[in-house]
């Protein structure tokens, strides 16, 4: 067998990346970062995170990172408003967080983990065996080979990583761009959810005391035939042909531009090499679905890796990455093309825009949308016949172990699965002593009445168990060795 560089190679240092690597590190799990770029990006395309990331955030202790954060309560879909928080923990996201301020956190995070982060390294070719992969890359010192276990590329909308796997990205090419400005020395009236006139639509965001984001989308321009991004005098003219303001004045920070291009991976998986973040899934940036879709796929191959590479992962537990988060990607993909119709559509358009505003008015469709935009709805699945909880995310709830209060989100620091045993009984704990070496057992009492249940939690905060209204522990040694391996023999 050749030697090993590290267990995990990830092509891609952006948030997704970086977030795979802190799980990886977490579980002891070595982990080397190739990114092309020899600093860090300061441009932000994204500017918040949504609420299934706040708490995928503050499962691993990172959310007090960032300081104060300011949600935003009120949301759209497709430019109808809603009120987000019909569901529990719902909002339209995080307000005025730059992606680079993100990245730094999770960097620090992943590093001071054990990390290694290698930038001016650009991963340009891999072959895989059954024992491991080999990539090929360009770095300052030269071209070098190096070797792991598995690879995952993170490394965004035109992967290297995806297209030397030879994994299809079939959907839709760009129809519509949009310009986008970061300017500075003007004032102008804030259009956070965006504003929409029969010439187009334009966002305006503010970016700081000292800075305005401007998004402009300029109906019957196309898509211009080039990668590059559009010049300030473009995005000044588009903006001021949609709204009659001139802002050409401005002083441009940043110019950039995205687009309506819908496309999404056939497979997330070919052999011992994953795809993840932009590398599996493109769409129009619309409610911060991007980079928090590319968080929830790291979250839940993270802890698969490990157990995989530790030897105690059931079989199948790595192609549950792909049949879990798939149908994440594709429900992002459907329901970006829908607002992209209902809110950049022309008249044309208007029946649906009518359709969806009645439908709107009812509870029940605000609910399936607003779970659908925010991931609050994900659901992997259950038995017909199980609790109702197996599948979904766990809320965060307070708790009170040993006396200290906790809480719930708190014992999923350390990104192990987590049997949380509130029956103050030892039958529980006896129950699972056989796979005492990967899961923890914590005894706690619950401060909220609807919180008191005994749960298994899987490391990426989705619930795996339920113990019945009685307390009984059926069907927790077949849950256990479901996703977390066979059980240790005694002795």
């Amino acid at each position: 067998m050749e030697p090993l560089d590290a267990d995990v190679i990830i092509s891609g240092a952006g948030p997704s990346g970086l977030m795979l690597a802190g799980e990886l590190r977490l579980q002891g799990i070595s982990v080397i970062v190739l990114d092309k770029l020899t600093e860090p990006m300061l441009q932000s395309r994204a500017l918040g995170f949504s609420a299934r990331t706040i708490e995928e955030f503050g499962q691993r202790g990172l959310l007090q990172e960032f300081g104060e954060l300011e949600t935003i309560p009120f949301g759209h879909f497709g430019g109808l408003p809603i009120d987000y928080r019909i569901v529990e923990g719902g909002n339209f996201g995080v307000r005025g967080v730059p992606q680079s301020r993100t990245e730094a956190i999770i960097h620090k995070w992943a590093v001071g983990l054990g990390a290694e982060l290698r930038r001016g390294h650009e991963l340009t070719g891999l072959t895989q065996d059954e024992d491991g992969v080999t990539v090929e890359v360009a770095g300052p010192q030269g071209p070098l080979t190096l070797r792991a276990k598995y690879l995952v590329g993170c490394d965004g909308a035109r992967s290297t990583v995806r297209k030397q796997a030879g994994i299809d990205f079939p959907g839709a090419s760009a129809t519509i761009e949009m310009k986008m400005a970061d300017v500075a020395g003007v004032q102008l009236k804030l259009r956070p959810t965006g504003e929409v006139g029969e010439a187009g639509m334009v966002v305006v965001l503010p970016l700081g005391p000292q800075a305005t984001r401007v998004v402009v989308y300029e109906r019957g321009a196309g898509v211009r035939a080039t990668q590059e991004p559009p010049t300030f005098t473009e995005v000044a003219e588009a903006f001021q042909r949609v709204t009659g303001e001139d802002i050409s004045g401005a002083k441009p920070l940043w110019t950039s531009y995205f687009t309506d291009a819908s496309r999404h991976a056939e497979s997330y998986r070919s052999g011992r090499v994953f795809l993840a973040g932009d590398a599996a899934h493109i769409h129009l940036p619309i409610g911060a679905q991007g980079i928090s879709a590319a968080v929830g796929d790291v979250v839940n191959l993270g802890w698969k890796l490990a157990a995989e590479l530790k030897g105690h992962a059931p079989e199948g537990l790595l192609d549950t990455y792909h049949s879990e988060r798939h149908l994440v990607g594709s429900r992002i993909v459907w329901n970006t093309l829908v607002q992209r119709t209902l809110y950049l559509g022309g008249p044309e358009a208007d029946p649906l825009r009518g359709l969806f505003a009645e439908l709107v008015e009812l509870e029940d469709v605000r609910t399936h949308l607003v779970g659908m935009v925010t991931g609050l709805d994900i659901d992997y699945g259950s038995a017909e016949g199980d609790d109702p909880l197996i599948g979904r995310r766990l809320p965060d709830a307070a708790l009170t172990v040993d006396g200290t209060a906790t809480s719930r989100y708190e014992l999923l620091h350390a990104g192990r699965p987590l049997l949380l045993d509130l029956t103050g009984g030892a039958e529980l704990k006896a129950a699972a002593e056989p796979w005492a070496d990967r899961v923890d057992v914590v005894a706690a009492s619950a401060a909220e009445e609807r919180a008191a249940r005994t749960l298994l939690v899987r490391p990426d905060g989705y619930v795996a168990w339920a113990a019945a209204e009685d307390g009984s522990t059926a069907g927790l040694a077949e849950a256990l060795t479901k996703w977390f391996g066979e059980p240790r023999r005694a002795g």
